[in-house]
């Protein structure tokens, strides 16, 4: 005899499985299909995630390493080489903190303006369009809304097993 609640749940927890393999799939498919969306000019999916984040309006007057690293959910120490090439590639810039000395802030270049503006963001926007063929401002809303939930749950346990704790301090190695 077959329980209508074991049913359910392992309904639920097959269809969990899909979503997170598709997650897993699709996160793959961008770093690799958006790479070659802007890498003619010397970006990848990560370098075009720090660039965007520069260029919101918030970080007009730059980001301290762990405040950047927090708003891209990485480590530190994953986004201090990708700061290290794109300050090599002349994308980014680091200088002491005003506030505190003891931190750097990550700023974007004239050269990375550039680059972001005029070369990257057409690609990135065309890339945008054909991956979202066949979905409607609604679809997109409610794809955004349901990936908002998955976050802000994942960002819940992640403070429940003590995430975050490598926050301390602003510091990338050299």
């Amino acid at each position: 005899m077959v329980f209508p609640m074991k049913k359910e749940l392992d309904t639920r927890i097959d269809l969990a499985n899909r979503v997170f393999f598709r997650l897993y799939q699709c996160a793959n498919m961008l770093h690799k299909t958006g790479t070659r969306a802007v890498e003619s000019e010397g970006l990848t999916t990560q370098q075009w995630a720090v660039l965007g984040a520069l260029s919101r309006p918030s970080a007009a007057n730059g980001m301290s390493v762990g405040d950047l690293a927090r708003y891209l959910m990485v480590s530190r120490q994953n986004l201090s080489g990708l700061i290290s090439r794109m300050e090599r590639d002349g994308h980014v810039g680091l200088a002491p903190d005003p506030r505190d000395r003891r931190s750097r802030l990550v700023t974007m270049t004239e050269v990375g303006r550039r680059v972001w503006l005029v070369d990257a963001q057409p690609k990135i926007f065309a890339y945008y369009e054909e991956t979202l063929e066949g979905f409607s401002v609604n679809d997109i809303a409610h794809t955004l809304h349901y990936l908002l939930k998955l976050l802000e749950n994942m960002q819940r346990i992640d403070q429940a097993q003590g995430g975050g704790k490598d926050s301390e301090g602003d510091e990338a190695a050299p």
